[in-house]
């Protein structure tokens, strides 16, 4: 294991924007903090695998990929309103 901090960090940090996200979308059914959630448990799943020392360059890069078309798409969503 890698317990490099500043991941830890971000991993601290994705979770809470997560939990916040589905929290936003619950109270007002709006997709934008939904895929804000997703993108950054996305995120999150990256810097554990990061701690975790998995060694998975390019699945990461896919992961990482991913968890920014869903901010793009959210940010589309919300210019779209």
């Amino acid at each position: 294991m890698n317990w490099d901090p500043v991941s830890l960090v971000n991993l601290v940090l994705c979770i809470i924007i997560v939990i916040l996200g589905f929290v936003g979308y619950a109270k007002r059914k709006d997709k934008v903090p939904l895929f804000i959630a997703i993108a950054f448990g996305f995120f999150g799943l990256s810097h554990l695998a990061t701690i975790l020392s998995l060694g998975l360059t390019t699945v990461l890069i896919i992961i990482r990929i991913l968890a920014y078309l869903a901010v793009v798409y959210a940010l589309y969503c919300f210019i779209e309103k």
